[in-house]
């Protein structure tokens, strides 16, 4: 258990920091999914509207410090390979 007040106040800043990247990961899956039902339907038109909302939350992530910068382009670049077959 933490003894010292800065190291309380440090356990308090993870706990809350803990909650707000899980909301933005929760976030970034959703629309991840909206993405993939579209592709599973075949939806072209909802898919590219899907994937031009899917990209920027993923660069958001990036920059909010919940997914690496490689990570998030690796997904990106997976992502618009789906859509790109679903195009064919």
């Amino acid at each position: 258990m933490a003894n010292t007040p800065s190291s309380r106040k440090a356990v308090r800043k993870i706990a809350a920091r803990t909650e707000v990247n899980k909301s933005r990961r929760t976030r970034v899956r959703t629309f991840v999914r909206k993405f993939d039902d579209a592709v599973a339907a075949g939806n072209k038109a909802a898919a590219e509207v899907a994937f031009k909302a899917v990209e920027p939350e993923l660069m958001r992530a990036v920059t909010k410090g919940v997914l690496h910068k490689n990570a998030a382009s690796r997904k990106v670049s997976r992502l618009a390979k789906k859509l790109k077959t679903i195009s064919a």
